[in-house]
């Protein structure tokens, strides 16, 4: 019998919809296999404790984009964000990297990846955000999967969007013929322009009013352009953050005709609604979109569960509490994100699994197994398989806590979910066969994480 590097014990595998009593051997940062005898150099007792593969959270912003690298900014870079995301049973995130004026996709993501590779304990992925368009970046697109990147992205709610709308549909059509997905922030800008608009024409123009300042009309409208290019180029789709019942019933009915819509949201969605926007602190929850209703809510829960809402990651873009709540910006100015990569798995565990909304297979999958194969990684990553990374999180499935701002290896001074009481959190999180998370510490290096090469996308 060969010994292993590392043997964890008595604990409930999750793999896929099966969950059971399985030691997983682990050598060479590889699963090298399940069940049988074991023996290992170290090993884990994971008695009572849920073993899941590692998250993958595929949109964060750890990096900042042109015109963000004065003060105020985000909180976190990739040492800081990851370590939350090491804490709350994260092993890869995919960060969202902005083109600098002037600049293509590849050389973005070069640029990027040695900062990451620098600083991060996670693995890491990278999708290049095109600011702006040109023949050139069009040129580029096919080459991105050769260099192991299989993503665009782009947002509708950016003032230039329609005047290169062109562009866009063209880098859609050419990322999906070369087996890659585009990433979408659906909210129109024209219309959020004019919702602004008339709150300050009438004085209400307090961060109060900000939920209808971006009306879900804006996010529908710009789903249902989504939905319409991914229908006239047949190209993958990815909506990003999805927030509202009327955008997902859209994306739903285009599914059910074989459009290839994918669709994310994130627990801001699923656990928080607009009615904290009439408190003081209103600031505090400014994301975009913005916070909906408790009948959207109960959509996306919904959507879970019936597995036409594919996955949950954070848009982590965490700032100081000091930024969000200064009281001289208005709904024309504002600092949208928040921290969520630590409390991201905990909260979904607690509202969802252990009410009953969600299974824990697909709680799985929307926050591992989906995220993987969309973007190219399974499974190497979101898979508890023999010649899967060994990225594992032992989980306790009664381990209650109070969510704190103490308690955060984020930077952010403060969480928006302050004070919910939660039950279900890792507690020991491995990397490739490494410790990075153990006893309440992060105990991994930074720039022990390591940029990943993504293949085609695969279609849930």
């Amino acid at each position: 019998m060969n010994k292993m590097d590392m043997v964890i014990r008595n604990g409930m595998v999750v793999s896929g919809a099966d969950v059971s009593a399985t030691d997983i051997g682990i050598s060479d940062g590889k699963i090298a296999q399940l069940g049988g005898e074991l023996e290992g150099t170290s090993e884990i007792d994971a008695t009572g404790m849920l073993v899941l593969p590692g998250g993958v959270d595929a949109h964060v912003h750890l990096t900042l984009p042109p015109g963000m690298d004065g003060a105020p900014k985000w909180v976190d870079d990739f040492h800081s964000g990851s370590a939350a995301a090491a804490a709350g049973g994260i092993t890869t995130l995919g960060n969202m990297s902005f083109l600098m004026p002037g600049e293509g996709p590849l050389a973005a993501l070069e640029r990027e990846s040695d900062l990451a590779a620098e600083l991060s304990i996670a693995d890491f992925f990278l999708h290049p955000v095109l600011t702006h368009g040109s023949p050139e970046i069009l040129d580029e697109i096919p080459k991105l999967l050769e260099s192991g990147c299989n993503t665009i992205k782009f947002f509708m709610s950016f003032p230039t969007f329609d005047d290169n709308v062109e562009f866009y549909l063209q880098a859609t059509r050419v990322a999906g013929e070369h087996d890659m997905v585009t990433l979408i922030h659906c909210e129109d800008y024209p219309l959020i322009e004019e919702a602004t608009r008339a709150l300050v024409a009438q004085g209400r123009d307090a961060i109060q009013n900000y939920p209808a300042s971006r009306p879900i009309l804006s996010e529908l409208v710009a789903t249902q352009r989504a939905i319409a290019f991914a229908e006239a180029t047949g190209a993958p789709v990815y909506v990003v953050h999805l927030s509202s019942d009327r955008a997902m019933a859209a994306c739903v009915e285009a599914q059910s005709r074989g459009v290839p819509i994918l669709v994310e949201t994130r627990p801001l969605y699923l656990h928080l609604t607009a009615e904290l926007f009439d408190a003081p602190d209103a600031g505090k929850y400014v994301g975009q979109p913005p916070l909906r209703y408790a009948s959207d809510v109960d959509a996306l829960w919904a959507a879970i569960q019936q597995g036409t809402l594919h996955t949950v990651c954070t848009d982590h873009a965490p700032w100081g509490l000091a930024d969000k709540l200064d009281p001289s910006h208005t709904i024309e100015d504002v600092r949208p994100g928040t921290e969520n990569l630590q409390v991201m798995l905990p909260l979904l565990y607690s509202e969802g699994v252990r009410t009953g909304r969600i299974s824990l297979a697909r709680f799985v999958e929307v926050t591992s197994t989906n995220v993987a194969k969309i973007f190219g990684l399974y499974p190497r990553k979101g898979a508890l398989l023999p010649g899967s990374d060994a990225d594992i999180v032992i989980f306790d499935p009664e381990l209650r806590r109070t969510i704190s701002n103490d308690m955060l290896k984020s930077n952010a001074d403060y969480s928006v979910f302050e004070g919910w009481d939660v039950t279900g959190w890792p507690v020991t999180t491995i990397r490739r066969g490494e410790v990075i998370f153990d006893a309440d510490e992060v105990v991994a290096t930074p720039g022990s994480g390591q940029l990943l090469q993504r293949g085609p996308t695969n279609l849930i």
